[in-house]
């Protein structure tokens, strides 16, 4: 399984995941700090990650240390006076002084505990509405997929061909032929509208179809179909050395004809260890025909030519001024946030199971291209600072949310939790997110060895 590892790109995609992560860490506990320090709390500890028993680096100025823990799972603002991850319990033994948590008036402990989350939210309007003026809107209408969908076993399931075009989801049209899958899912839709040789119909999704959807993240629906022009070699395939050139489109293996990339897939991978006879157009005019040995993964040697735009599919880009992107972003923001919600709900109506669903930081990792694409990075890092911020303001024990509810029935009724509570209140919530962290971390770990 290691050896199946493409580490170069394992290795980008760490890299993003790690500097978003941070990013996110750090400005998160910043909306605790700066609200703490402003009422005049002592700050005993600053940490990005985790530092059982040892840190990375460390340096203290003034009353805090700040420093870089070695357990990549978060990090923390250490408050004095405030019974937090930390489970420090001696500073309770004593009378609450000034400067600690515990002394603050209940709506100023309430403003430092909701700050993170306050942070995540502003952080993602901030980086959405930058998203909407530094690149705008790319999306590829359903009327300009040319050579109309590629249908993969769930969508042949359902009744879809190759070559359909999908005009609508549900009563809403399809705007971009990259998100069909995801429109299906948030719409929860039940039907979809097709053109077919120029005829349009409408099919009928079953009941199952998010569900299945949910648990492939809609990798096994459709996708686009488009010729095979080579790109580019690679060294371990037998493409290039028996006379393929960059330019070339694939339109036929022996006897067989294949217009488009996904029949190429499908005919090379059954022939293994054979030399086969590929017919290309070369300089869009000459047919010419090259025998090549089909290695013993089942590939060619090629790559097909990937930029959309080059293969002469018009994809279509809204602009957005600076004072346009702005209500954009908020509405993005929102979105996100709706989408999120709909697969929570989803979670509990059996559209989806945890099990399928759920994943630790090896999953998101993941989620980042095997290149470094900026504006992919920054939408990531919006949508995993919207769920940051969701995860947070949860009414769980050991969350911001936890200790932010108890903070409001303590200002409605007028009594203060006791430390004991919030020490075993602390604790419970502790133990309930090391145990869903656990779970999650644990299905990651069977879905890589599967």
């Amino acid at each position: 399984m290691l050896l199946a590892i493409d580490w170069s790109v394992a290795g980008i995609k760490t890299l993003q995941f790690i500097m978003s992560f941070s990013i996110l860490v750090v400005l998160h506990e910043l909306g605790h700090f700066i609200p703490a320090r402003w009422f005049k709390c002592r700050v005993e500890k600053f940490y990005l990650f985790f530092n059982p028993w040892f840190s990375l680096w460390k340096t203290t100025k003034g009353e805090t240390e700040y420093g870089l823990g070695w357990i990549p799972f978060g990090g923390y603002v250490k408050i004095a006076g405030m019974i937090d991850e930390s489970m420090d319990k001696d500073q309770l033994k004593l009378p609450p002084k000034p400067d600690e948590f515990r002394a603050k008036k209940a709506w100023q402990r309430l403003i430092i505990m909701i700050g993170g989350v306050v942070v995540n939210v502003i952080l993602a309007i901030v980086i959405f509405i930058g998203i909407m003026w530094v690149w705008g809107e790319e999306y590829l209408p359903a009327k300009n997929l040319k050579y109309g969908i590629v249908a993969d076993s769930l969508g042949k399931k359902i009744g879809l061909k190759d070559g359909d075009y999908i005009l609508k989801v549900g009563d809403t049209d399809l705007k971009n032929a990259f998100k069909t899958a995801g429109q299906i899912i948030v719409n929860e839709a039940k039907t979809i509208t097709i053109s077919r040789e120029g005829q349009e119909s409408q099919i009928a999704l079953p009941d199952s179809l998010i569900r299945q959807l949910n648990k492939s993240k809609g990798e096994d629906f459709v996708g686009i179909r488009f010729p095979f022009v080579i790109s580019d070699f690679n060294k371990e395939g037998n493409a290039e050395k028996a006379g393929l050139k960059k330019g070339d489109r694939i339109v036929g293996i022996d006897s067989v004809s294949t217009l488009y990339y996904n029949e190429v897939r499908a005919v090379v991978k059954t022939d293994v260890n054979k030399t086969v006879n590929v017919k290309v157009i070369r300089n869009n005019t000459d047919t010419v025909s090259v025998s090549v040995l089909i290695n013993k993964d089942g590939k060619l040697g090629a790559y097909p030519e990937a930029d959309l735009s080059k293969l002469g599919f018009v994809l279509e880009t809204k602009k957005y001024t600076f004072i346009e992107a702005v209500p954009a972003g908020f509405k993005m923001c929102w979105s996100t946030l709706g989408h999120y919600l709909t697969g929570i709900k989803q979670l509990f109506t059996g559209q989806a199971k945890a099990s399928e669903s759920l994943g630790s930081v090896i999953s998101i990792g993941g989620l980042f291209p095997g290149v470094w694409d900026w504006q992919a990075f920054w939408q990531l890092t919006a949508i995993f600072s919207i769920v940051l911020a969701f995860m947070n303001i949860l009414p769980i024990p050991a969350l911001d949310g936890g200790h932010a509810l108890f903070t409001i029935v303590e200002m409605v009724s007028g009594r203060k939790p006791s430390d004991k509570f919030m020490e075993y209140a602390q604790m419970v919530g502790m133990i309930l997110l090391l145990g869903l962290m656990s779970y999650a971390l644990g299905l990651d770990f069977l879905r890589l060895f599967k």
